[in-house]
């Protein structure tokens, strides 16, 4: 597969003054909870959040069942989640090409099926190809075979990878064996892939190794860090994902070099995805919600995401009609909206 050379983050030296760190659980549980809660949205808003979530999306298939042609059905939905007419009355159709997917992430085996279809649809510059490796989701394999699994991904078209790290290092503190093994990582994806690193949080046993772990993927040159598998018993949380941002925000500080979060695992409807996007704008702030800065891992989320679209969609139908008539005069495009319009239209601006 054609390959090519992405801006990825550099190895830093393994330092372990990065993982000094003393945390109250009650208090971030407690901050979570308030900052995640500052967002209340509501009516037509939150078409326009369900379809920001859409598009911060990785459209995931993980599953020992899966085939070519459920690959194929999630690849097309990632690229096109809506018939083209379903937006007329309210969007201009040619931003409905900036609505869709993040991209698609699958097992390394499905990696050329899933290229191949988003290759077909000319979307290969829109919608990255996302491949789980090193043993995922337990990584208890040799370290050469994680390595192997990685570079099949990305000759097979992957151009992001979500490796799993050695959870076994990080409970014995052995920070500097599991830097060392993420560094080979970053250099198996080399600047052909993204890496993005899943801490595993429900395995890890405390906040503090939640954090030392992010650290050390950090220091070893991650461009993301990520919750988890979705295998676990304990996935994505708001309180974990704020130990997490908490050590993207002292990463920024000490060394300038950004790192994108993605939560996986839990995210199953719009409601969970505004809480955690607003989490994450009163954190670090809204230019961090975009694609090359945070994503969700989901399955489920773009069922509800369809829902909550529809549903609004109609009901603004609805009011349209009872406005007309009522004989009362239209009133402008709601402001969730129209911000979202104007953002995509700036967005397409910039392209050409």
């Amino acid at each position: 597969m054609e390959s090519k050379n992405l801006i990825v983050n550099k190895t830093l030296p393994f330092d372990p003054t990065f993982l000094a760190v003393n945390i109250s659980l009650r208090q971030v549980e407690e901050i979570a909870m308030t900052l995640s809660n500052q967002c209340i949205v509501t009516g037509t808003n939150e078409i326009a959040w369900a379809l920001r979530a859409l598009m911060l999306t990785d459209l995931t298939t993980l599953a020992g069942d899966d085939t070519k042609a459920n690959v194929r059905r999630m690849c097309v939905r990632a690229c096109y989640p809506f018939e083209p007419q379903f937006f007329d009355k309210f969007f201009e159709r040619t931003l409905l090409l900036d609505i869709h997917c993040a991209a698609v992430c699958v097992y390394p085996a499905r990696v050329q099926d899933a290229y191949s279809t988003v290759e077909q649809f000319k979307q290969l510059d829109r919608v990255a190809i996302a491949a789980v490796a090193s043993g995922f989701p337990t990584g208890q394999y040799g370290l050469q075979t994680r390595l192997q699994e990685i570079s099949h991904a990305i000759l097979a078209g992957a151009t992001e990878i979500d490796i799993v790290i050695n959870r076994q290092l990080a409970l014995l503190g052995d920070w500097k064996a599991l830097y060392n093994e993420v560094v080979l990582m970053r250099s198996a994806c080399g600047d052909h892939a993204l890496l993005k690193t899943i801490l595993a949080i429900g395995e890890l046993g405390t906040m503090e190794n939640v954090y030392k772990a992010a650290m050390v993927c950090m220091m070893a040159g991650a461009d993301f860090i990520k919750t988890s598998t979705g295998k676990e018993m304990v996935n994505a949380t708001l309180p974990v994902g704020l130990v997490m941002i908490f050590a993207i925000q002292e990463f920024k500080r000490r060394t300038c070099q950004i790192v994108g979060l993605k939560p996986a695992g839990g995210v199953r409807t719009v409601r969970d995805a505004i809480a955690w996007m607003t989490l994450v704008k009163e954190t670090l702030g809204t230019r961090w919600l975009t694609p090359q800065r945070f994503r969700f891992g989901a399955a489920g989320l773009i069922d509800d995401i369809d829902k909550v679209v529809r549903e609004g969609v109609a009901r603004m139908e609805k009011e349209q009609l009872e406005k007309a008539a009522a004989n009362k005069q239209q009133g402008s495009e709601p402001d969730g909206e129209d911000a979202l319009c104007k953002e995509l239209r700036e967005k397409r601006q910039a392209k050409n």
